[in-house]
């Protein structure tokens, strides 16, 4: 929905600040404001406007001296304004109001009480709060300068060369100066041994239908990400059926090298039989390679599989953006809390694979999401994540551990999701379409992306660069030519240790390739032929 940045404590030029919010004006190209506290203290907000597009302009004041800047979407804003909220005067009918009023009843205790994706920061005087959403959906960083300010902000090309060192914002967490970190989204789920739930499938159908119905809120036109893979198709599923029942038609876009990229395929079946407005964009090689240092220098990473995917996700935005879209749903999240990566078919135990689909979803802030929000908030685009609705996350991962494990089904990974929405009597989707075997989606846009994107990094790097890359990078050295080359751009545009420190390199366990394309785990090779056999997908 937008950028924000804080900049807390006296000193602070104001047309630098603006300067450096401006740095994230693609993540709101309809308005920009700044507010100047009366100590000093300065909070600026580039804005793409989503709910209320007439009066929800930011910073919003409460009802005294407190402001707030926002980035993201309170889905149950107006279950607050009539009920806990309701003896509170709003200035604006936006749902990012009841936050600073949140703040003004009930002090720092207040974030379990939103449903949402947020970044927030509020200034009261001297005292001040900064939260994260529960998952990371939206993007937050802080960092303190040398003259002891405290900054916060959407993406670190606002604060890296402002501060003295910097960091992630902890998802689940908020942030004051009295309290510091405090961590308040704390679910059973994160108990490994609460997964013994019995398995629902009629539950699961219900829940995610109202993670995707609540991720409809907007004043302007939405559409959806469609791979082809079961994740999105499932989304989009879903939200034709909830579109449909008020007239509406879904917009939905997938991308690939032609089409007859493996992803177009797919997408193509499931647009046809969804009956959706279907937009299919091609790109070139030559052009994905063109724009790898615009995409590291937005996504803020040189994480490979972020880079890989953060490619076609860019372009695919921009197509998508150009058509008047500005909300689209995605399928992220749902291979972390199935183990539907081929690599958990290799997990020693259920207990690993549990405990390893938990961690996943801990670190999704760290590559999945992080790409996913960057590559089209770079095009002034929002994304929303409906597997990562709470109420879904505490009904799936609670689910015994076996139900998830694909061991159970001859292979089939994710099997109670697809089963869950394998309703013969009125299907949700083509059987070949539920049941597709996992495709990472920089793989599923054709096989030569990948290949060719790696024979490319690999002339650009010699042997000897390699060979010293310890000792230029003594932080998290790059091992192979495709990472070196990622690492080096990504140092031309954040060279501090903090910035590096803010990767985390994603590596699949229990497998013997460390590429972490799915195609690099043997059970790619494999599962086809296995769920074959099965009969599952027939």
């Amino acid at each position: 929905m937008s950028g924000i940045l804080a900049v807390i404590g006296k000193g602070k030029d104001p047309q630098l600040v603006k300067e450096l919010s401006e740095r994230m004006s693609h993540r709101g190209p309809d308005e920009s404001d700044l507010h100047i506290m009366e100590n000093g203290s300065i909070i600026c907000h580039e804005s793409l406007s989503i709910i209320d597009l007439k009066s929800g302009k930011q910073p919003i004041q409460g009802t005294k001296n407190a402001w707030m800047i926002h980035d993201g979407e309170i889905y149950n804003h107006q279950e607050i304004r009539e009920g806990i909220l309701k003896n509170h005067t709003f200035r604006t009918k936006s749902d990012s109001e009841v936050i600073v009023h949140l703040f003004e009843e009930f002090g720092y205790d207040f974030c379990n009480m939103m449903d949402g994706d947020f970044a927030f920061v509020i200034i009261d005087g001297d005292d001040y709060i900064a939260g994260r959403d529960p998952i990371g959906v939206k993007p937050l960083y802080y960092g303190l300068d040398e003259r002891g300010r405290i900054y916060f902000s959407s993406e670190m090309k606002s604060i890296a060369d402002q501060c003295k060192s910097f960091s992630t914002f902890p998802p689940g967490h908020y942030y004051t100066a009295k309290t510091g970190f405090v961590k308040y989204y704390d679910p059973e789920y994160e108990d490994h041994e609460n997964a013994n739930q019995s398995l629902d499938l009629d539950l699961i159908r219900v829940t995610l239908t109202e993670a995707i119905r609540k991720r409809l809120m907007s004043d302007v036109p939405v559409g959806v990400l469609l791979s082809g893979g079961l994740d999105s198709s499932l989304i989009a599923a879903i939200t034709s059926r909830l579109l449909a029942e008020n007239g509406k038609k879904l917009r939905s876009f997938s991308i690939g090298l032609d089409a007859d990229s493996p992803d177009n395929i797919v997408a193509r079946k499931a647009a046809e039989f969804l009956g959706t407005e279907h937009h299919e964009v091609h790109f070139t090689i030559e052009e994905g390679v063109e724009i790898i240092e615009k995409i590291i220098y937005h996504i803020e990473t040189y994480d490979i599989i972020s880079v890989r995917a953060g490619v076609p996700m860019y372009l695919l935005s921009k197509a998508i953006s150009e058509k008047g879209i500005k909300v689209i749903l995605s399928g992220e999240g749902a291979d972390e809390i199935f183990g539907g990566h081929l690599y958990f078919r290799n997990a020693p135990s259920a207990e690993e694979f549990q405990k390893e689909t938990i961690e996943r979803v801990q670190k999704l802030f760290t590559a999945d999401i992080l790409r996913a929000d960057k590559a089209t908030m770079a095009n002034s685009l929002e994304i929303r994540l409906p597997f990562l609705d709470k109420e879904f996350l505490d009904v799936a991962i609670r689910i015994k551990t076996e139900e998830k494990q694909p061991k159970t089904y001859d292979g089939a990974e994710k099997y109670i999701l697809r089963k869950a929405f394998d309703t013969p009597e009125n299907p949700y989707l083509p059987t070949e379409v539920l049941w597709r075997q996992k495709e990472q989606f920089s793989d599923g846009v054709g096989y030569s992306w990948i290949n060719e994107l790696i024979e490319y990094c690999s002339a650009q790097v010699s042997d000897e660069q390699l060979a010293g890359a310890a000792v230029e990078f003594p932080y998290n050295p790059p091992t192979t030519k495709e990472a070196y080359f990622y690492r080096s751009v990504f140092h031309k545009y954040y060279p501090q240790t903090s910035a590096a420190q803010t990767v985390r390199k994603w590596i699949p366990k229990w497998q013997d390739n460390p590429d972490p394309s799915g195609r690099a785990n043997s059970a790619h090779i494999k599962a086809d032929t296995e769920i074959a056999k099965s009969g599952i997908a027939v």
